[in-house]
């Protein structure tokens, strides 16, 4: 639950998602579950050249699963929270 409970706090910020098929797609974080299911909005590939067929896809929803990395913006790490989560999911409560 710490990642999720992280992701939470990102909910409008711009990041950029890198599938287990190497496609990458930027975008806004609209939600994510308890799965780690997300959903982007105003999206866009980061390699267009590559994957032309998905420069008209706007909105998406990613399956957790299918997920390698999510890269965040620099403005949307804070340690502090992090480790808090951490202590708090140590201890168990």
């Amino acid at each position: 639950m710490l990642f999720f409970s992280y992701f939470k706090e990102l909910v409008g910020k711009e990041v950029t998602v890198e599938l287990k098929n190497d496609l990458a797609i930027r975008g806004i974080l609209h939600s994510v579950d308890q799965y780690l299911n997300i959903k982007l909005e105003h999206t866009r590939v980061v390699d267009q050249e590559k994957y032309p067929h998905m420069l008209s896809v706007r909105n998406c929803f990613i399956r957790g699963s299918v997920v390698r990395y999510v890269q965040l913006p620099p403005d949307g790490v804070d340690i502090d929270i992090l480790h808090d989560a951490t202590r708090r999911e140590a201890r168990g409560s």
